[in-house]
């Protein structure tokens, strides 16, 4: 492996990991998604490459994990996990939106169109468009979804939900 690619790759990994965590811990609990969702996707893409580099570094020492079984045990656990994700109660997998309760209503309710939303608040279409807008949202009207609301707004979905309830 070349010396400049040996030095770089742990700190490389380092970085672009920590990156991927701040990313998803945002992601997670939906906090300015349209800021971390294409640095998330991008730069994990590009975290493969020292990965590859750092795993190519470090294989000699690795390979002891091969031989203790700790390895294989780590890879079967993180497979479940996965699975779990993807096909099982866990995750978006089984149709519906992953997470607690509240964020499956949530997720339920942001794609609906105002009129819709705002007899749940005990509110006309006209007095929500109107806190909205008030609030520095833009409104076109009364069927537009409140995910479209926020986005056209340029604020993010938790910001809408806080201006709704009079937060």
């Amino acid at each position: 492996m070349p010396p400049v690619l040996q030095r770089y790759a742990t700190p490389f990994v380092t970085g672009l990991f920590a990156v991927s965590l701040i990313s998803g811990i945002a992601l997670f609990f939906h906090l300015g998604s349209q800021y971390f969702h294409g640095m998330h996707e991008w730069l994990s893409m590009v975290l493969i490459l020292p990965f590859v580099f750092h795993v190519w570094k470090n294989w000699k020492p690795m390979s002891l994990y091969f031989r203790q079984g700790t390895f294989a045990i780590a890879m079967l656990v993180s497979l479940a996990a996965a699975l779990f994700f993807a096909f099982g109660e866990g995750g978006e997998g089984r149709g519906g939106a992953g997470g607690p309760p509240p964020f499956a209503v949530y997720h339920a309710v942001i794609g609906k169109p105002l009129q819709q939303v705002a007899p749940l608040l005990d509110q006309t279409p006209e007095a929500l468009i109107q806190t909205l807008t008030a609030k520095g949202f833009t409104v076109t009207g009364p069927d537009q979804t409140l995910a479209a609301i926020a986005k056209a707004s340029g604020k993010d979905d938790f910001a809408l939900a806080a201006a709704m309830i009079g937060r």
